[in-house]
């Protein structure tokens, strides 16, 4: 895949969540070279208080597994094509991405691992974008489920923030308008 080189403001503003990916699988190497970028996020006392947990290539199916197993009732009751439909959110990805971070019993340190670890998402999210691999960031709640925390070996005193599908996609999403300074900044003493 050729290298895009976006500039950062068009990385930001051009970036969309994709959610119909089409397929297409992402080279293992290439999310972990984007992980080896994004970890220069800012982090309080440089803590880097992220692991991952990361799927791609042959591992995608026992994900699927999981996945259809933790999401789907009676999985096992639907015809094929049935279960193919309900997983299809799941398998057109091309990979997957899971953000464990440790859960500090001291607030301000928990608060800023989280914001660190969401700055780091986004990293992943513009590096991603930049080589033309979309992304998209969940938390849906099957996360802090037990079984799902056992698969993928989150420890007591960690939790799991984010569910970062990776992919490629056919169509970029249209932008939608966002607030500007006038609407969200307060300048002090007025």
């Amino acid at each position: 895949m050729s290298e895009q080189f976006l500039s950062v403001r068009d990385a930001i503003i051009q970036r969309r969540s994709i959610k119909k990916f089409n397929g297409q699988p992402v080279d293992r190497e290439d999310l972990l070279e984007i992980i080896d970028d994004a970890v220069w996020a800012p982090n309080h006392g440089n803590r880097e208080p992220w692991r991952l947990v990361v799927a791609c290539g042959k591992e995608l199916f026992m994900l699927h597994d999981l996945l259809r197993d933790v999401t789907v009732p009676k999985w096992q009751e639907l015809s094929n094509e049935d279960l193919a439909k309900q997983m299809t959110k799941f398998t057109l990805a091309g990979g997957y991405a899971f953000i464990i971070v440790p859960e500090d019993a001291r607030q301000k340190e928990r608060l800023e691992d989280y914001a660190a670890a969401s700055i780091f998402i986004q990293n992943i999210q513009l590096l991603a974008w930049d080589r033309g691999i979309g992304s998209c960031w969940k938390t849906p709640a099957f996360l802090d489920q037990p079984k799902f925390r056992e698969a993928l070996k989150v420890q007591p005193g960690e939790r799991v923030i984010a569910m970062l599908q990776v992919g490629y996609f056919d169509e970029v999403p249209k932008g939608k308008e966002r607030k500007k300074s006038q609407d969200i900044v307060t300048i002090f003493g007025q």
